[in-house]
């Protein structure tokens, strides 16, 4: 799409993903509650996961194994779990950590019936989770394929260490479809930096505008430009990384065996994916101007391309 620079470090193209694959969700997912689970990781593990790019984009896969096999082992029920990635906090340091959207019901294929509400329980799953992660990052160290300028004994001492604490899990309350599509979808297919928040942006220095959650105010911080750079660099998903994905009974292979019976039990109609937005339009609803028209207000249109001129 000619109109669009497809950058990873784009607001707008951000912007414009985003929205589409919120208005696709909204259309197609089944109308019933939602329940959000942020699963965190101990700082410890942030200098490990910065190093072993690999494994940081296996965490997902984990987080929504451990939220299924607690579902599984508690209640015997199949999930619709999305999962979201997000590796920045407040002041763009490394805080990796997920956004799991999961359906507050399941089916049991046992019984074939829709289970309508679960007490999802965050100790539990905090458990679960944690030792996911561990058995994760030690089948690494065994094999080799993880890097780490910790010893052997360091190593299994932090792991040790890391098991025996408790880990900040999240579940936050029931809520609809709308509401966590709107809320996880910030986390997706944009840069962490909004471009309110870039105060300055000068020769050698660029300011920004950093979020200190703990005493609820926005901080300025300033770096210079290569500091900048350096740090969003760690924020951005390697090539081919998608920035959410799904599992459970929204994975390819389980929505071609239940997602049918799903609408059946739950009494509801299956949507088609809706037409995609014009960029265009797109961009008028999102931003309030029309991208398509000149500055004297006459619309332009595509005639084709001018071939690049060599300089003598």
């Amino acid at each position: 799409m000619f109109h669009t620079c497809k950058s990873r470090f784009c607001t707008s193209c951000g912007q414009r993903s985003t929205e589409a694959w919120q208005q696709d969700l909204e259309a197609t997912l089944p109308d019933i509650p939602y329940v959000g689970i942020t699963l965190t990781l101990p700082m410890e593990f942030r200098a490990i996961l910065q190093q072993n790019r690999d494994i940081l984009h296996g965490l997902p896969a984990m987080g929504a194994e451990a939220v299924q096999q607690w579902a599984k082992a508690r209640f015997g029920v199949r999930l619709l779990v999305i999962v979201v990635q997000q590796t920045f906090g407040g002041f763009l340091n490394f805080v990796p950590h997920l956004h799991v959207m999961v359906s507050a019901g399941g089916l049991r294929e046992s019984t074939s019936r829709w289970i309508h509400r679960l007490a999802y329980n965050s100790r539990e799953l905090m458990l679960t989770w944690r030792f996911a992660v561990g058995a994760l990052l030690s089948e690494a160290y065994k094999k080799g394929v993880l890097r780490s300028t910790l010893s052997n004994e360091e190593f299994q001492k932090l792991l040790e260490t890391q098991h025996g604490r408790d880990w900040n899990v999240f579940v936050s309350r029931m809520g609809s479809k709308s509401y966590r599509l709107k809320h996880d979808g910030r986390y997706i297919r944009r840069p962490p930096v909004a471009q309110h928040r870039l105060k300055l942006i000068g020769n050698g220095h660029v300011e920004y505008l950093a979020k200190n959650t703990r005493e609820k105010r926005s901080v300025p911080v300033r770096y210079t430009n290569t500091e900048f750079v350096n740090i969003l660099i760690q924020h951005v998903p390697d090539p081919g990384r998608h920035a959410m994905r799904y599992f459970g009974l929204l994975s390819p292979r389980s929505k071609a065996r239940f997602w049918a019976a799903v609408f059946v039990l739950l009494n509801q109609q299956q949507r088609p994916h809706p037409p995609r937005v014009p960029w265009r339009w797109l961009r008028v609803k999102t931003f309030g101007t029309d991208p398509l028209l000149d500055s004297a207000g006459q619309r332009m249109r595509w005639v084709g391309r001018r071939a690049p001129v060599e300089q003598g």
